[in-house]
């Protein structure tokens, strides 16, 4: 039999694939699944994105583009970032990827190896870990608290970098938890992060737009003393409800940029011509669409909060950011997998285990509010039944 290199066995997996995997054969079976597992808007890509598309397709856009996007993509990344975020980019230092994905893969590879460290939260997105880990890294947890609303502490991060970190990994608004990083918070660390100008930084914000409660985003993009070593990761997944359509970006550093390309072209040579015009669509026509899936996720993330906290053993603080509610069950005396297993087994509500997310995720569930809002008072009632 052919032998592998020992560095596959140690990549992960994305455990909300996997559960999705296991409802569609119940669904098959002819069982009825509530799915609050996966992470992926229930919307539809507004129709003008979809339109941009199709006319990209037959104005004859059927060709390879530049490895780092076509050129109007990545000003309208620019300009966007520019109007929203107030921070000025270089649209040569954007590069446009198929997927949020690729941006973390690439920014992991370029700082992990065996000897050094990458700190990353936990809990938090597996696949951070599982690329640490690919590259022979040491993978660092960096512990979100739900006292905070699973915020960090910016001391705690600071301590934990030694002469071998190279990378520290942010997200916020997060995944798992709905946790929003405060101004202060991102003050002291990018304060902090002074002192250790050998320590890149990927900050993962993907869910930029998806706030609640008059919550405010920060990037440690608009700190101009760390504007040589921090990368930021963004896309058009969630926003415009375009998870198949594998579009995201990388805002890279001057010194970082030509790594990103090169990587690029080794890898994917390009991204699809038609979902770059979409996402250019995407960017520069109307939003009306994204605040309208926002109102209706802010809707949903109360009811889910309300739902929850009426099940016997489940607490569940209200998340700031994301389409996401991290609740606990420490209460109910199950650990993460045995009720995420029960609640798909006996109640037919697809859930995540707070362990996909890291050791430090036992003790809760994740459930996705990406669904409507029958569907999820229908699995509340399913589970204090069930429970």
């Amino acid at each position: 039999m052919v032998e592998m290199v020992p560095a596959i066995s140690r990549l992960g997996t994305e455990s909300a694939f996997e559960v999705l995997a296991r409802a569609k054969v119940f669904e098959a079976e002819g069982r009825d699944i509530i799915n609050l597992g996966i992470g992926q808007p229930d919307f539809q890509t507004p129709a003008h994105i979809v339109e941009a598309a199709v006319k990209a397709l037959r104005d004859g856009h059927h060709c390879y583009t530049p490895a780092n996007g076509i050129p109007e993509l990545r000003q309208a990344v620019a300009i966007d970032i520019a109007e929203r975020r107030r921070i000025e980019v270089d649209p040569d230092h954007v590069m446009i990827v198929p997927g949020g994905k690729v941006t973390m893969f690439f920014a992991i590879l370029m700082f992990g190896n065996a000897g050094t460290e990458i700190i990353y939260p936990n809990p938090g997105f597996p696949i951070y870990e599982s690329v640490i880990n690919f590259t022979g890294a040491c993978a660092v947890p960096m512990a979100l608290h739900e006292d905070t609303g699973f915020s960090f502490s910016a001391n705690e991060v600071l301590s934990l970098i030694t002469p071998r970190t190279r990378l520290v990994i942010l997200n916020s608004p997060a995944n798992p938890t709905g946790g929003v990083v405060s101004r202060e918070v991102m003050d002291n660390l990018a304060e902090g992060l002074e002192a250790h100008p050998h320590v890149a930084v990927l900050s993962d914000e993907i869910y930029s737009r998806m706030l609640y409660d008059g919550c405010q985003h920060v990037s440690l993009l608009e700190y101009e003393h760390l504007r040589d070593r921090v990368s930021m990761l963004d896309g058009w997944s969630k926003t415009y409800a375009m998870t198949g359509w594998r579009l995201g970006y990388g805002v890279w550093p001057a010194g970082l940029i030509a790594a990103a390309t090169r990587l690029s072209i080794n890898c994917h040579s390009c991204v699809n011509a038609a979902a770059q015009w979409a996402g250019f669509a995407a960017l520069t026509g109307p939003q009306d669409a994204v605040e309208e899936m926002m109102r209706v996720f802010d809707e949903r993330r109360r009811l889910i909060g309300r739902e929850l906290n009426q099940i016997p053993g489940f607490t569940c603080i209200e998340p700031g950011g994301a389409f996401y509610a991290f609740a606990n069950i420490t209460s109910t005396g199950m650990d993460s997998q045995e009720m995420q297993d029960k609640l798909l087994n006996e109640a037919g509500v697809a859930t995540i285990a707070g362990t996909s997310f890291g050791r430090l995720g036992e003790g809760y569930i994740r459930f996705s509010y990406a669904n409507s809002t029958d569907n999820i008072t229908a699995a509340a009632t399913r589970i204090r039944t069930c429970l």
